[in-house]
């Protein structure tokens, strides 16, 4: 198999994110990365489900990480009968798509496929484990060729020697877009808002951007009209854990106001991704609820009495007129019309 990872950053070699080997899965822990190079060891599936929920991977990350975890569902029960190996799969498919429950059901559509490939593979005599596996690396494969053309289009985008601003960490959009602008040619700065609580984007985003040569600098959350008004930001951009039919998005907390921003100061703000055919508005979209703990603290030490409370909603939505257009594997869309993807045949991402 063609792997299409070369001239990615660190953060995105399929072995970085993501890994099944004999019996067990390792995830790379961004919780600590880049301070630390350090991987979560997972030795059951039920693992891999708590690691996904403590963000011991993020953004793109649980897509590999739940399919190597059917893998390893299917090496827990590789002495067991046919009955029995179908009602655990199927347990763990659940499961590990419900990790994250505003991205349940794109998880789900890698989890019960990893299930179907599993039967498949018991049926014919052939090792379960060895079929998922497979099976995650081919969608591996589908999911950075889709969005190398999201990558493509968003380059475009952007002005020669001008400024991008940056929500989040944006995953494999972050990686096409550095191959894009290296086989253009294209050079531009880059500025990412730190995204508290867990600082994505001062650790993970930034950190690619640095590694493959661009200018980049770190802003903390609340200096993102202060950048926007005097430091020549030019292009806003976020990727979307959700993106509803009628043009709305979930993404980070904070993606909201720093549209609303966007929208005053006359920039223009791109979402990446690929539109959500089982949402269809806003109110499909299932916030995130975590627990404040990292909200209160800074590296494990407090930084309020004990008295003091947090909320920590893990995403807020941006409405459609606050965005400037919708770049997927097809184009540019306008919000209000994005709809219309579904109109021509939809590339397998998953």
């Amino acid at each position: 198999m063609e792997r299409i990872d070369q001239g990615m950053p660190f953060l995105l070699r399929y072995e970085n994110v993501a890994w099944y080997e004999g019996g067990k899965v390792r995830i790379l822990d961004r919780r600590v990365y880049p301070r630390e190079v350090r991987f979560e060891i997972c030795e059951t599936y039920q693992e891999v489900v708590q690691a996904i929920a403590d963000m011991v991977t993020q953004s793109a990350g649980p897509y590999t990480a739940v399919g190597m975890g059917m893998a390893l569902a299917a090496y827990q029960v590789r002495d067991k009968g046919r009955a029995e190996q179908s009602a655990f799969l199927q347990q763990a498919a659940h499961d590990l798509a419900h990790a994250r429950p505003t991205t349940a059901s794109r998880y789900g559509k890698i989890t019960f496929r990893c299930a179907a490939v599993a039967e498949e593979a018991l049926e014919a005599g052939a090792d379960p484990v060895a079929a998922v596996v497979n099976d995650t690396l081919q969608s591996l494969e589908r999911r950075y060729r889709v969005m190398q053309l999201v990558g493509d289009h968003l380059e475009t985008l952007i002005p020669e020697g001008g400024t991008l601003l940056t929500q989040c960490y944006g995953e494999t959009i972050i990686g096409t877009l550095i191959r894009s602008a290296a086989r253009s040619g294209k050079s531009f700065r880059v500025f990412c808002a730190e995204t508290r609580p867990f600082l994505q984007g001062a650790r993970l985003t930034a950190s690619c951007f640095a590694q493959a040569g661009f200018d980049t600098t770190v802003i903390t959350d609340n200096m993102v009209a202060y950048a926007m008004e005097r430091e020549g930001i030019d292009v806003f951009t976020s990727a979307a854990d959700a993106i509803a039919r009628d043009g709305h998005i979930a993404n980070k907390t904070g993606t909201f106001q720093m549209a609303i921003l966007a929208k005053h100061f006359g920039l223009p703000y791109y979402v990446t991704g690929i539109p959500d055919k089982d949402k269809r508005s806003a109110a499909d979209i299932v916030i995130e609820q975590r627990n404040p703990g990292p909200v209160l603290t800074s590296w494990g030490i407090s930084n309020t009495l004990p008295e003091v409370k947090g909320i920590y909603p893990s995403f807020d939505v941006t409405p459609p007129h606050l965005i400037s257009g919708v770049v997927t594997d097809k184009g540019v869309y306008v919000p209000g019309l994005l709809d219309r993807y579904f109109d021509t045949e939809v590339r397998e991402f998953y």
